[in-house]
């Protein structure tokens, strides 16, 4: 058995110092390989002849997925723990994976990244993902989770919602797979289907499903159009088993009972097993039991034609000490000691506050966003902070514009104007009294320069690029003056 652990660690030494350094965008760190993998069903097996196995499973060049989201915390449950082995198998091929995304919005929101993570770790470790627009069932409206049956959606609006996740999606993860599951549903025949299908669909399964179970038990009840929504989703996981070789999908933990209808319909009407599996990660909460993902104006999209980068870098920022290291672990790739590091330095005096908030911001922004996109939120960050040193320009000011209340005056009402009756005039203050008391306080701002001088005037040079100014009262109070030229 020495000989054993021996030939593992010499074989896992030798991978890593040749192969994974040259790949880091793919591989987890040593720590991940070597570390016991989380016993979830079988608590008997065998550790040793399990590192033996990883081991040798690490050398075909695909690190097992399913173990990744475990130890970040990114795994609710497994339909198989086949699927454990299958996805660092050397013997099989990457195995492909669908999570669905209806498109009952114009765009996807923070809830769904976990899902879009998700494909993402299944990318990275060598395996290919494909994104399904529900074109179809987003016209029935899935009640997992819903309390009340979806409002329907006219054809102009799917079509434009379809268009909008797609680019969000294409955006993010790059020239992957998506298809559309009206592109199948629209040939399908009512009749054909109840023979087909149908026959092979349980009553008592269906209604013993958690998310109908709550929906019979409330005030509303549940139509017979929203009852039949798993048996859509799940023939929508047959079609794409039988004729795009998927074998996986994923989804929020509340999709359980859709996706396991799926992988019955497989295993019936195809009569296979152990081949098709489903994995579901946990929905995206705070501490509290809430949903992370809305704010106060609402959902926190991930187009930024919804929301700006700024915006999203400025939620995040905000995240709660108790939530931040998780979402570290689920919403970024962060290597898991660079993780526990942060954690640790939080503990210990002198730690900078908000310094593990700051690369939460800026991980998930740049993954969502691009590099750009984080380049202009940081930027919009600093022009925003009374003080700063950054000049300010039309392109920094223009990407914080929709989160900052605006006003507009024409240029020669603001030329020589006081600035104690522009702080009034645009809303930022109720009265020139006000004004002249934050003012002596040191905290009125014109352009993130603090005002000095009560009779402080409006100059040409104080607007920006001839268009713009920013009154600030403190940190957080805000007011963009546009100025037109009448």
């Amino acid at each position: 058995m020495n000989l054993i652990m021996a030939a593992a660690t010499t074989s896992r030494a030798f991978l890593y110092s040749h192969y994974y350094r040259s790949l880091p965008f793919f591989f987890p760190p040593l720590s991940t390989v070597s570390r016991l993998p989380t016993v979830r069903r079988n608590k008997l097996r065998n550790p040793i002849i399990l590192s033996t196995v990883k081991c040798f499973q690490s050398l075909s060049g695909r690190p097992n997925v399913v173990e990744i989201l475990e130890e970040r915390g990114l795994l609710e449950s497994i339909t198989s723990e086949h699927l454990r082995q299958s996805c660092s198998d050397p013997n099989l091929p990457p195995l492909k994976v669908y999570c669905g995304f209806d498109p009952t919005a114009e765009s996807l929101h923070l809830g769904n990244l976990i899902g879009i993570v998700v494909l993402s770790w299944f990318q990275r470790c060598g395996h290919h993902p494909v994104a399904l627009i529900g074109g179809a069932t987003a016209r029935v409206g899935d009640p997992s989770g819903k309390s009340l049956e979806r409002p329907e959606l006219d054809l102009d609006t799917l079509s434009r919602n379809t268009a909008g996740i797609t680019n969000t999606i294409t955006r993010i993860l790059g020239g992957i797979s998506i298809l559309n599951n009206y592109d199948w549903w629209k040939e399908v025949r009512l009749l054909e289907f109840l023979r087909d299908v149908g026959r092979y669909a349980r009553v008592g399964s269906m209604i013993a499903k958690e998310s109908v179970k709550k929906r019979l038990e409330s005030e509303q009840g549940m139509s017979y159009t929203e009852f039949t929504y798993q048996l859509l989703q799940g023939y929508d996981f047959l079609h794409l088993f039988r004729n795009e070789g998927v074998n996986v999908q994923i989804g929020g933990s509340d999709q359980w009972g859709n996706i396991t209808a799926g992988t019955e319909l497989i295993r019936k009407i195809l009569r296979v097993d152990a081949s098709a599996y489903g994995l579901t990660f946990p929905l995206l909460l705070k501490s509290d039991g809430t949903k992370f993902g809305k704010s106060e104006d609402g959902a926190i999209w991930l187009s930024p034609s919804m929301l700006s980068p700024y915006k999203l870098y400025q939620y995040l920022f905000s995240v709660p000490d108790v939530d931040v290291v998780r979402f570290l672990k689920i919403l970024t790739f962060l290597d898991m000691d660079d993780i526990k590091q942060l954690e640790s330095e939080m503990e210990r005096p002198g730690y900078l506050p908000n310094t593990a908030q700051r690369r939460l911001a800026e991980e998930v922004t740049r993954f969502v966003h691009g590099q750009d996109g984080l380049d202009e939120a940081l930027k919009a960050t600093e022009a925003m902070r009374p003080g700063a040193d950054t000049k300010l320009d039309w392109n920094a000011i223009k990407a914080i514009s929709e989160d900052v209340p605006s006003c507009s005056f024409p240029y020669h009402e603001v030329l020589n104007l006081s600035i104690l009756d522009l702080s009034v005039s645009s809303g930022l203050l109720d009265s020139k009294s006000a004004a002249r008391r934050l003012l002596k306080q040191g905290g009125l701002y014109l352009n993130n320069s603090k005002v000095d001088s009560e009779n402080k005037r409006i100059e040409p040079e104080d607007i920006v690029d001839g268009k713009l100014l920013l009154l600030s009262a403190g940190k957080k109070n805000k007011v963009l003056v546009q100025i037109s030229d009448t």
